[in-house]
């Protein structure tokens, strides 16, 4: 059941823009390519205390370097 929800998520995601990283669940997160519960945790730990503007901001946590930040920009897109 909870993975199609996530996959529900996932779709609408897709068919109505961008994820916004600063208000996301943390099932909206996992859906998205390259992010699994702990990057995921780790995004909802970090914007508590910092502002997520864009995909680019996800570089300033730990675990996220270009590569998968960028593998992240082509899957929300």
């Amino acid at each position: 059941m909870k993975k199609i929800i996530i996959t529900m998520l996932f779709c609408i995601s897709a068919m109505f823009g961008k994820v916004d990283f600063q208000t996301a669940s943390k099932d909206q997160l996992i859906a998205i390519n390259g992010i699994g519960v702990k990057k995921a945790e780790s995004i909802i730990e970090y914007r508590k205390l910092n502002k997520i503007q864009n995909v680019d901001d996800l570089e300033k946590i730990k675990g996220f370097g270009k590569t998968l930040v960028n593998k992240i920009k082509q899957s929300n897109m």
